[in-house]
């Protein structure tokens, strides 16, 4: 699995000129499977999106979790993170899931992050046209690979 954190002071996803996701301060969080995924994998993720310290602490510097600060997560289904670009100008996405490999696993993922956070998770609609609107705090984005454990 892939993951985009966006450190966002706001963001939300409209699909059909309809919000489905609004939050204040807090985590978007573009995800990508594949069908190497695991629940492994899942928890791995799970417990870094929750501790990672991209939130400033009263002297500015990045010491909070997202839990820290009581702030909100949207997560996104993104399937273009198992894009590769090796050959020629048109993405491939061979790697990506497919809907019924993927669908049940970014459910889990959700439901994952949500028993860990202890709070409601917002998400886009999976597979639908959305529009992703958000102000990125920093910026700060970082780039997670449950494979690539860096």
């Amino acid at each position: 699995m892939k993951v985009v954190l966006q450190r966002v002071s706001q963001a939300s996803v409209t699909v059909d000129s309809k919000i489905v996701a609004d939050i204040k301060q807090g985590l978007l969080v573009l995800v990508g499977i594949e069908d190497i995924d695991t629940q492994d994998d899942i928890d791995w993720l799970v417990g870094k999106i929750i501790k990672m310290r991209i939130f400033g602490d009263e002297n500015g510097v990045m010491n909070c979790s997202v839990q820290d600060i009581d702030g909100d997560i949207i997560v996104v289904s993104q399937f273009t993170l198992h894009a590769s670009t090796k050959k020629g100008n048109r993405p491939s996405y061979i790697k990506a899931s497919k809907p019924e490999f993927a669908i049940p696993m970014y459910e889990n993922f959700v439901r994952c992050l949500e028993n860990e956070f202890q709070k409601k998770i917002q998400t886009g609609i999976f597979g639908a046209d959305m529009k992703v609107s958000l102000i990125n705090d920093g910026p700060v984005t970082i780039l997670i690979d449950s494979k690539n454990k860096e």
